[in-house]
């Protein structure tokens, strides 16, 4: 099955991707091989992941979290989904609120 994942890098930086094979895919960034970005950020540990019924929503998902900020991101990977919508770029911001 598909997969989005979130490494983190060795310079705190976080690093979301997709793929088919969530072991392989990390094993490659481990040895610098995985992408441009964590080729020199290396060793990389595993953060997030989640399986997908599809490639599609597993590239749509890896898209989606690319526009979040760090503290959406660090909101995730701790399981705090209820906080979700209150990190949104969006609302930042906003006087107020719902």
């Amino acid at each position: 099955m598909p997969w989005v994942y979130i490494i983190e890098c060795s310079d705190a930086s976080y690093y979301t991707g997709s793929t088919w094979d969530l072991d392989a895919r990390i094993t490659q960034h481990q040895l610098g091989a995985g992408a441009v970005y964590t080729s020199t950020r290396t060793p990389v540990l595993l953060r997030f992941c989640m399986e997908t019924e599809s490639i599609r929503e597993a590239y749509d998902w890896e898209r989606r979290i690319h526009g979040w900020s760090r503290a959406k991101k660090v909101a995730l990977i701790e399981g705090r989904l209820n906080d979700l919508p209150g990190l949104s770029r969006s609302r930042q911001g906003e006087v107020g609120g719902e």
